[in-house]
């Protein structure tokens, strides 16, 4: 083991940057950002390799307790960021962040100071950063080696799916620590978490913002496991991290999608762009289309008040249908039309009840206060109305996209 000791009077000036590679880190006002908490026995080396390619490095020194602040002595030309307490990685990260901004940089590469990842990346991200100047990118492993633990491959899984739901957005790796950020969309961003789920919580809420989140591949290196050095704690650090999730899932489904739904159905670009990439997109069967219209408009309809848009998201995920149009048409119950939904399930509630049936006045005083003068007769009725809206905007869409494709094949 290398004596952390050894050679204290000297640094590591001697050691070679690449100019072509530091050249760009400077054009792209880009630094490398390494949060640590006792990890002394990686952090030298890697610093050595990241200096390799940059001397634009600042490290923030969570609360070590180890020989941290020893070995970054011998590094001068690192920007050093120190507290004496332990907060969590994501305080790090975004102290990282503020201190990046001062010294006037725009973006920043994360880079976990255990050991597991390889500077020699780094030319993968500031390529990426060239070609989309706003875009978290986050560093994707390889999950599937033997080496990855258990724990962290079903972690990865875990993260990727809740971060799908939250987001529509579809990653391999939600989890990585190696990302690239950019500083001056976050700044306008209050966060809330300060530990390891803070990298949940940044993608996400970036995301809504409409930064955009991707992905580029990198190595990741798994020691022996009696060679693993982690401060993830299993059962505390999971929870918080599914008490986040919860509170994001809620917040997607009954503000964030709901805007974004509206913002489309008010711009008319979008609007086109929406329909022809969902409806009209060649790649996507058409009886998937066709299911999702006719699930959506049953869940809008079906009686189950504030929980419709909730529940038809999570069948159009289970059922792998197009999300988008099941969230379309599940707004059929938006106000305009509560009180023609109502008076029609009465309606057709009266086939059910016979003689006892309630007969409404079709009127814009229909509310949903009027369903408490016959619950049962409104409670068929719509179940009624939901099953035959349902089939029929399906069976609607059908004959829609059956024209559009006679369409072009004539055009051809």
């Amino acid at each position: 083991m290398m004596d952390l000791r050894e050679g204290k009077d000297k640094t590591r000036e001697s050691i070679q940057v690449e100019p072509a590679w530091e050249k760009r880190f400077e054009q792209l006002q880009a630094c490398v950002l390494v949060p640590t908490y006792n990890n002394a026995t990686t952090l030298a080396p890697l610093l050595e390799d990241i200096a390799r390619y940059t001397r634009h490095i600042m490290v923030i020194n969570d609360g070590s307790t180890d020989q941290t602040e020893f070995i970054l002595e011998s590094f001068p030309f690192v920007k050093k960021v120190s507290y004496p307490v332990n907060k969590g990685k994501g305080w790090a990260l975004r102290s990282g962040f503020i201190h990046a901004q001062k010294n006037g940089y725009r973006y920043a590469i994360s880079i976990d100071s255990d050991g597991q990842h390889f500077a020699s990346d780094l030319p993968a991200f500031l390529e990426k950063l060239e070609q989309e100047k706003n875009a978290i990118v986050i560093g994707s492993r390889n999950m599937d080696q033997s080496a990855v633990p258990g724990k962290s491959s079903f972690g990865n899984r875990f993260s990727n799916f809740w971060f799908r739901v939250e987001t529509g957005i579809s990653l391999p790796d939600t989890q990585s620590g190696y990302r690239l950020y950019p500083l001056v969309p976050l700044s306008s961003i209050h966060f809330l978490t300060r530990k390891y789920e803070f990298e949940i919580e940044v993608i996400v809420r970036s995301a809504w913002r409409g930064v955009k989140v991707e992905s580029v591949p990198v190595r990741v290196y798994y020691p022996p496991k009696n060679e693993r050095v982690s401060h993830f704690r299993p059962f505390k650090d999971f929870t918080r991290i599914s008490l986040l999730n919860t509170v994001l899932v809620l917040i997607a489904f009954f503000y964030i999608k709901p805007r974004n739904f509206l913002r489309t159905l008010f711009d008319s670009k979008k609007n086109g762009a929406f329909i022809r990439e969902h409806l009209f997109n060649q790649y996507q069967p058409d009886y998937i289309k066709v299911l999702s219209v006719g699930l959506g408009v049953f869940m809008g309809i079906i009686p189950v008040w504030g929980f419709q848009l909730v529940l038809a998201i999570f069948l159009a995920i289970v059922l792998r249908l197009n999300k988008a149009l099941v969230i379309i048409a599940a707004n059929i119950s938006i106000p305009p039309m509560i009180p023609l939904i109502i008076f029609l399930s009465y309606r057709m509630g009266g086939i059910w009840m016979g003689e006892r049936a309630t007969h409404i006045a079709f009127s814009r005083d229909i509310t949903l206060s009027s369903i408490r003068r016959n619950f049962e007769q409104y409670l068929y009725g719509s179940i009624t109305l939901a099953l035959a809206a349902g089939i029929l905007s399906a069976f609607l869409i059908f004959l829609l996209l059956s024209l559009f494709k006679r369409k072009t094949a004539t055009v051809r």
